[in-house]
């Protein structure tokens, strides 16, 4: 650690402990563990956001909110219970040694996949009583996309995976064709059900692309907005709203919002707020879990 380092640690801790003092904000002292559980998960939206655009200030911002969140959960958690950050870190960095027995002991591992399904191995032995599933548990409140991505990961690092994309992607393909035969009339629970299928298989193909599902559909969802905007504004020009409008020129008009967002010069232009991580997708690295 360097000096820099160090200092803006022991900076943040003491503004976290001065806050929590009693000479300090009184909205900060009066918050328990529960009441900054919506913060957490707002903060870890937040950086999850400014990762996925690309934008390197406000990443860097969030993550240090969240690294300033953390350390004020452990604060709470060390006055509730005595466990605190010391003691905290403490843990994660020797559940992170015992881990990693191919960097800090003998073993010997291929590649990334294979230390991976190493790290599984090792935390299913850790747990006492009841044998666990290597899938684990997961909380109740992940995103499904995610939740669906983590479950097929885990199954993979034990050889449960297609050897290439072209076994997901048939896969989408025939979940495609079912949900095709059971659309008929009403919604029914078989075709909700095929529906689900189809969303496992979709998250599983990008998986073996290397491609967050979770951070793309919030990239989709953000270019959706900005072209259905574009839509009301033009309309908008000549005093009439979406719903005066018809399909065909809401369509041509959310074909014009495409080509103004790929149009050089200045204006909306390809980037991650429009759609587009600059060098393409990189390989995914198993991502690592909590206990």
């Amino acid at each position: 650690m360097t000096d820099a380092e160090r200092d803006a640690f022991a900076t943040l801790l003491a503004v976290c402990r001065r806050l929590r003092g009693p000479d300090g904000c009184p909205w900060d002292r009066k918050q328990t563990l529960e009441s900054m559980t919506p913060y957490l998960t707002e903060e870890a939206a937040e950086a999850v956001e400014a990762i996925g655009n690309g934008d390197k200030d406000h990443a860097a911002e969030e993550l240090g909110d969240l690294a300033f969140l953390v350390m004020f959960c452990l604060e709470l958690t060390g006055e509730r219970w005595g466990v605190g950050l010391a003691e905290s870190f403490e843990r994660a960095a020797a559940k992170l040694v015992r881990r990693h027995p191919h960097v800090y002991g003998d073993a010997k591992v291929a590649d990334g996949d294979a230390a991976y399904r190493q790290w599984q191995e090792i935390k299913q032995a850790e747990k006492q009583g009841v044998k666990p599933s290597l899938l684990g548990e997961q909380p109740k409140g992940l995103p499904a996309l995610t939740a669906a991505y983590r479950l097929q990961e885990k199954a993979a690092a034990v050889g449960f995976d297609w050897p290439t994309p072209e076994g997901p992607l048939a896969k989408v393909r025939e979940e495609t064709e079912e949900v095709a035969r059971a659309a008929g009339g009403d919604t029914t629970p078989e075709l909700a059900h095929e529906v689900g299928d189809l969303l496992f298989a979709v998250v599983n193909l990008a998986r073996k692309l290397g491609v967050d599902p979770e951070r793309e559909l919030r990239a989709t969802m953000h270019r959706f907005r900005e072209r259905f905007v574009h839509i009301e504004q033009r309309l908008a020009e000549s005093g009439r709203s979406p719903s005066q409008s018809n399909l065909e020129e809401m369509d041509a008009l959310w074909e014009e919002a495409k080509r103004l967002a790929h149009a050089p010069g200045p204006g909306p232009g390809p980037g991650p707020a429009t759609g587009g991580y600059p060098g393409g997708y990189p390989a995914r690295t198993p991502a690592r879990e909590t206990p």
